[in-house]
């Protein structure tokens, strides 16, 4: 599916700020997406990539970035039946919503009211190079490039959520808006080259948060900015909870700081004035089963006598979103 990155490619191997390691990463981007999207790996890819195939082609007369994620055009009833059927193998659609030629995905995350929360106290987007980690199908790049970024990149190692990516991709066009299938494990050592850097949702499954933090500084050019969203607690400085078990049915949620915990690491980690500008509690509005994501969902893994907790006694999910500076 090389094909596919070509144009960030080039992209990449022009850019005139931090050429070397732009450039570096250009090189090995052949490999990196034959390898996170290679079908030894994994036996569904196949059946995914034939989704692809089979979508039609429908020129958009409209394309609107905003909270539904929309695209309009001419598009007959075939085409139509066509796109919804082809759409849902590509089932669970965790983050949007998109709407797709009258076909409403309507996914488990309402991901349009995260980005309502953050938008107010991020750098205006404006001509930047963006990094989103561990961004799923890519659904907050299409609100980067409409708050203005000059390209945005996502990475995710989830084959799935790449080939959606794809798939909304192909009804929207060639914007300067990618989603790579890899970890941040494997972006270039000290890139340094990114303006600003989201990791949303992602702190919690790391079983180093501190590497985490760290690779995230690393991507940042000096003075670049970082948005952190991810699961807290309430608590003192120094607490962190971690569960030894599950947390809301998750195996791979490894730490959950306190606010203040969070903001000596990010400290810590080389990031300066470091600020906590909101806090959440997960409603069972934002995050829920719908008929593109059928699996069980936030109502499941919540006590149902207390919905302050989780089934296992935990607390249950608040999230937090932190602003930051690389230094």
């Amino acid at each position: 599916m090389i094909e596919y990155y070509r144009q960030l490619i080039e992209a990449l191997r022009r850019a005139p700020r931090n050429a070397s390691a732009l450039g570096d990463w250009a090189q090995l981007l052949p490999q990196q997406v034959s390898s996170g999207l290679s079908e030894r790996r994994y036996g569904d890819l196949p059946a995914w990539r034939e989704v692809l195939a089979q979508l039609p082609a429908v020129t958009a007369s409209a394309v609107v970035l905003g909270d539904t994620v929309t695209v309009d055009g001419d598009c007959g009833g075939a085409d139509a039946r066509a796109i919804a059927q082809q759409l849902k193998k590509l089932i669970p659609w965790r983050k949007g919503p998109y709407r797709i030629h009258g076909t409403h995905i309507d996914t488990e995350w309402r991901s349009d009211w995260k980005w309502r929360r953050l938008l107010p106290h991020i750098t205006p987007l404006h001509q930047r190079l963006v990094l989103d980690v561990g961004c799923g199908n890519g659904y907050h790049c299409w609100r980067m490039l409409e708050a203005g970024a000059q390209r945005v990149i996502g990475i995710d190692p989830s084959p799935r959520f790449v080939l959606q990516f794809h798939a909304i991709k192909h009804f929207i066009g060639p914007y300067p808006v990618d989603v790579v299938p890899i970890g941040i494990e494997s972006l270039p050592a000290a890139m340094r080259a990114f303006d600003t850097a989201f990791s949303m949702g992602v702190l919690y499954h790391r079983r180093s948060p501190m590497d985490h933090l760290r690779e995230l500084r690393d991507s940042l050019r000096a003075g670049g900015e970082l948005v952190l969203e991810t699961l807290v607690i309430e608590g003192k400085p120094g607490e962190v909870l971690v569960p030894e078990g599950r947390y809301a049915m998750m195996n791979n949620v490894w730490f959950l700081p306190s606010c203040d915990t969070l903001l000596s690491w990010l400290r810590k980690c080389g990031f300066a004035n470091p600020r906590l500008v909101d806090i959440n509690t997960t409603s069972v509005e934002e995050q829920r089963t719908t008929e593109w994501m059928r699996f069980h969902s936030l109502r499941d893994f919540l006590d149902p006598d207390e919905g302050s907790l989780t089934v296992e006694g935990h607390p249950a999910p608040k999230r937090a979103i932190f602003i930051a500076r690389a230094m």
